[in-house]
């Protein structure tokens, strides 16, 4: 079952999403420069400065809400009551995008137009590690299961992986173009991700051993991907207005949203064991299985 759950105006683009420590939905508002908080059909959003772009917002080891600044060339933190620190990262124009919290106790991110990852502690200090490629574009980003930091080389058409002392290790991915952007740890040993231009979901082994399985429409758009409670792993369609989900076996299912066009961006699991993704179109939606 699809239920939706109107956030915003159409044009405020919810983006990203993840579960936050007080029990509820956490998401950003990248066209309206917000975060805002979800729960119990409750909505309340807390304003950024003009033309910051948030993007991908997670829960931090510290019980807050951690999120980057596209535009803004910033890390920002929120509390769950509301109290916002934006941290300026060194380099000027990172465009930051993708963030993970890693096993160091640390929150890892990527820079897409520097071919950068940055790592920043829950008091503000920032390192910056350049990536051993040019114009990568290094998208999402996730802790793996082997204390590695492991991420999505939209451009260099590659999985990257940065250990927590900076040492970067790429892996090509057989298909030419594919264009990875969402990863999510598989819970199974691997790390899963999705190819937005290539119409397919992949898996690679901590040894850097790929397996990859088409969708049925290969113009679908994948954006990102996150494990499930089920097992399986559930994704995002942006061009294809579908949420799919695939098990660990390869087997794929995809719903269809109830509104058309609503660009399904994020996705994670609620607090009620539930997926939820974040649509452009000013909403939320949840899958219940």
């Amino acid at each position: 079952m699809i239920e939706e759950f109107e956030v915003s105006g159409p044009d405020a683009g919810p983006y990203g999403i993840t579960q936050g420590p007080d029990g509820a939905l956490w998401f950003t508002l990248v066209h309206a420069a917000k975060i805002g908080r979800f729960a119990a059909g409750e909505v309340r959003t807390y304003d950024l400065a003009p033309d910051t772009d948030p993007t991908v917002i997670v829960q931090g080891p510290d019980g807050a809400l951690w999120f980057t600044e596209y535009k803004g060339h910033k890390i920002g933190r929120i509390t769950v009551d509301g109290v916002l620190t934006e941290f300026e990262l060194p380099t000027p124009e990172a465009e930051p995008y993708g963030i993970a919290a890693g096993a160091d106790g640390a929150l890892w991110f990527t820079e897409i137009n520097l071919d950068r990852i940055g790592r920043i502690t829950p008091d503000g200090a920032i390192t910056e590690f350049p990536l051993p490629v040019a114009g990568a574009f290094p998208g999402h980003i996730t802790a793996g299961p082997d204390n590695g930091l492991w991420f999505a080389l939209n451009q260099a058409n590659a999985i990257g992986r940065i250990d927590i002392g900076g040492d970067v290790t790429i892996h090509p991915l057989p298909t030419e173009a594919a264009a990875p952007v969402g990863i999510a740890d598989g819970g199974d040993g691997g790390i899963w991700f999705v190819e937005i231009m290539a119409g397919q979901v992949g898996r690679i082994a901590v040894d850097g051993h790929v397996d990859e399985f088409p969708l049925p429409d290969n113009e679908c758009r994948p954006h990102a991907i996150v494990a499930g409670e089920d097992g399986s792993l559930w994704f995002t369609e942006w061009g294809a207005n579908k949420i799919g989900r695939i098990t660990l076996a390869g087997k794929i299912e995809e719903y269809e949203l109830p509104t058309p066009n609503s660009e399904p961006h994020g996705i994670t699991i609620g607090p009620d064991g539930a997926v939820w993704t974040a649509l452009e179109n000013g909403k939320l939606a949840r899958i219940s299985f």
